[in-house]
């Protein structure tokens, strides 16, 4: 019999905090029962395993990532978008790095098609239109920005940039305003496409 007040939306809520506090490599379903004071098998009628809890969050924290990028992208183009949706998954990773690693896990093609990653890319794209990137320098662009962003974040939440000056916000301006130059100014193609 399920336990009284536990739900799929509880417990992922309740999995997304744990994976916030401890980490999200961390999150499984015996670390929830011990949350919860209650056995494991208690859960399995809410969620089928470790890796459907895991999937449950990485889809919980895309869509947040995803409400929160629609409101800072409202009404805005060019480079107050991009710095938008730059600092939107900066501050979510500060705030929340267990869901932020969530957010990263590989899904299914079914399960990621039904995400809210599917938003994101909508997104990035509409910012993109704004630069008058057609496809494919659309898409690269695309890679690109997810690149940089991700790729900071974890260097600077992983202490990469702490020992160093200037400061990390210094540095996240400059990097902002060099993506904005590069995309108004964005290369033709290479004629070797390995660069």
């Amino acid at each position: 019999m399920a336990r009284v007040g536990l739900t799929p939306e509880r417990l992922t809520e309740a999995g997304a905090e744990l994976a916030d506090e401890v980490g999200f490599d961390q999150v499984t379903v015996s670390a929830l029962a011990r949350r919860f004071d209650v056995k494991v098998a208690s859960l399995y009628s809410h969620v089928r395993n470790s890796q459907d809890l895991k999937t449950r969050i990485a889809l919980l924290a895309l869509t947040e990532l995803a409400d929160r990028a629609a409101d800072a992208l409202a009404g805005r183009a060019g480079k107050d978008a991009l710095s938008a949706l730059a600092n939107v998954y900066r501050d979510y990773a500060r705030a929340h790095p267990g869901r932020y690693a969530a957010a990263q896990l590989r899904l299914d093609p079914q399960t990621a098609a039904a995400s809210a990653g599917v938003r994101h890319a909508r997104m990035t794209r509409a910012l993109l239109r704004g630069y008058d990137l057609t496809e494919p320098d659309q898409t690269h662009a695309v890679r690109l920005l997810g690149s940089v962003f991700h790729g900071y974040v974890s260097l600077e939440l992983g202490g990469g940039f702490s020992h160093s000056a200037p400061d990390t916000e210094e540095t996240w301006a400059r990097i902002l305003h060099a993506l904005d130059t590069l995309l108004r100014n964005w290369p033709a193609a290479p004629t070797d496409p390995r660069g």
